[in-house]
């Protein structure tokens, strides 16, 4: 084993306690993390431990810093992100990240991406007309669509969001459940309405939705509509088929974004039936305007235990969906 000692200065005490944490909670985190130890002394931090970790823990120290000189207040969550991402990127800089304000909740809450996938999402909504959101859930997918598409309405870049999701049974049938129409397919939108009311206060979404300025539907009752000024969510994607998919891509009008996200170890169609998300993901690679954004376990951002089970099932399944 390579043990190297790196030593960390901080110039302004009252920052670097930002950094730290609260009794040196921090420090302890990325202790237990990367198998290193941390010594802190007058504004001085020494790390040791092997090599690797200890320069990733130098490296998501030092971005801390400059985050925390920015008024940035980290927390644990950040702290675990911020050795994440330095592990799998030494050159990202956090400020880049976690500064980007996505949109600001009626709480006062700042939505931000929280790693450099979801950043590389936020900057491809951004610039392209159609995005592919796809990975396993909790990676933020739908989240950042959703305070993408409310910030844009708010700066008036589009009149109105749409949400949709196919309403696609696993392993119920909606026949089944009690209930007019209306009642039968709540449940599978309830998801986008919870997104929605975690951002706005009760009242501004009621209503947003009153007025039409925001519209959750299930998918079949997109067909037929040209949807213009439009910033349309389609969600749990893999679930479409490959005639909704098309139906939904050809209803994009002037005006209009589109961002469809799913995970595609998560199909609930019948065997024989194909995914409209898997094939648009192939047949549509090479168009511009369009791009896919892929993210993987180690994007997901609920509670850490969520990142290992999904790790662990893709480990079951590997190669069963490449």
């Amino acid at each position: 084993m390579n043990d190297i000692s790196i030593q960390v200065e901080f110039e302004e005490s009252d920052v670097a306690r930002v950094v730290t944490g609260q009794r040196d909670e921090h420090l302890k985190l990325i202790e237990r993390s990367l198998d290193v130890s941390i010594g802190a002394r007058d504004g001085t931090l020494m790390v040791k431990g092997e090599s690797v970790a200890a320069r990733i823990t130098e490296l998501a120290l030092l971005q801390l810093y400059a985050l925390a000189r920015k008024g940035f207040a980290v927390t644990p969550a950040d702290v675990v992100r911020a050795i994440e991402i330095m592990g799998k990127d030494p050159s990202a800089k956090l400020t880049d990240i976690f500064l980007d304000t996505v949109f600001v909740t009626s709480k006062n809450r700042v939505i931000a991406p929280k790693g450099i996938n979801q950043k590389i999402y936020v900057e491809a909504i951004r610039r392209n007309d159609v995005v592919f959101g796809v990975g396993p859930a909790g990676t933020g997918k739908t989240f950042l669509a959703m305070a993408m598409a409310l910030q844009a309405l708010m700066d008036k870049q589009v009149k109105r969001i749409i949400l949709t999701r196919p309403a696609v049974e696993a392993g119920e049938r909606l026949g089944f459940l009690p209930g007019d129409l209306q009642e039968k397919i709540d449940p599978y939108l309830r998801p986008l309405w919870d997104a929605i009311h975690d951002m706005l206060d009760t009242e501004r979404a009621q209503n947003m939705l009153q007025k039409g300025m925001v519209e959750v539907a299930p998918l079949a009752f997109m067909r037929g509509r040209t949807l213009n000024d439009a910033f349309i969510i389609l969600d749990e994607a893999q679930n479409a088929t490959n005639e909704q998919m098309k139906m939904l891509l050809t209803r994009i009008g002037f005006g209009s974004k589109a961002v469809i996200t799913g995970d595609i170890t998560q199909i609930d169609l019948p065997r024989h039936q194909g995914s409209g998300l898997v094939e648009a993901l192939g047949i549509l690679k090479d168009i511009p305007g369009i791009q896919a954004v892929h993210f993987e376990a180690t994007d997901v951002v609920r509670h850490p235990v969520v990142q290992k089970i999904v790790s662990a099932y893709e480990r079951a399944y590997e190669g069963e969906y490449t």
